[in-house]
């Protein structure tokens, strides 16, 4: 990996307070590891609610039910840039599969936010999370430990899986498969 790519993604990653995954490290790198959990190991539901940058409310029944896949981002961050085509097309291609997406972002105002979903042809909402609760609540069931960290949902809305860092689509697509293939 070139040291512009390391630099590149050190710069996205910010610090959760989880640090269960990393010993005496603040952060992950965002190296684009895969964690990913068995029916037996899901543990809490995860339940998140707030404002989109268009200012609609973002309610969790809309979500339940569904595979969701989350991601946080922020419009500067390098990795966010590059994974967005691919988010995009997979959300495309799951649509009217029972897939939702839904994004968090720390970091921008409406205006930035709103220009790379533009750019980026993001047609699912993302919380505006400048107070960090969206990121709090999934602190208890998941570690989010980088930006960008992209989370799969089953239907129960538990974690079945986990990318830190900037995710390829083919992961993405294998995931949300195999979120899918679980029995409801």
């Amino acid at each position: 990996m070139s040291a512009l790519a390391v630099l590149s993604l050190a710069a996205c990653a910010e610090d959760s307070g989880n640090n269960g995954d990393v010993v005496n490290q603040g952060y992950q790198s965002g190296d684009g590891s895969v964690r990913t959990w068995t029916v037996d190991e899901r543990k809490g539901n995860v339940e998140l609610s707030g404002v989109d940058y268009a200012g609609d409310s973002v309610n969790w029944s809309d979500y339940e039910g569904n595979v969701v896949v989350i991601n946080t981002w922020y419009a500067a961050c390098p990795p966010c840039r590059v994974e967005a085509p691919a988010l995009a097309a997979v959300e495309a291609a799951y649509a009217d599969q029972g897939v939702k997406f839904l994004g968090i972002n720390r970091t921008d105002d409406s205006g930035a936010a709103q220009a790379f979903e533009r750019e980026f042809d993001v047609n699912w909402p993302s919380i505006n999370d400048e107070s960090g609760s969206a990121i709090a609540s999934l602190a208890g069931v998941v570690p989010v430990k980088a930006v960008p960290t992209t989370i799969v949902l089953d239907r129960q809305s538990r974690v079945t899986a986990r990318v830190l860092g900037q995710v390829d689509q083919s992961t993405l697509d294998t995931l949300v498969r195999e979120a899918l293939a679980e029995e409801g």
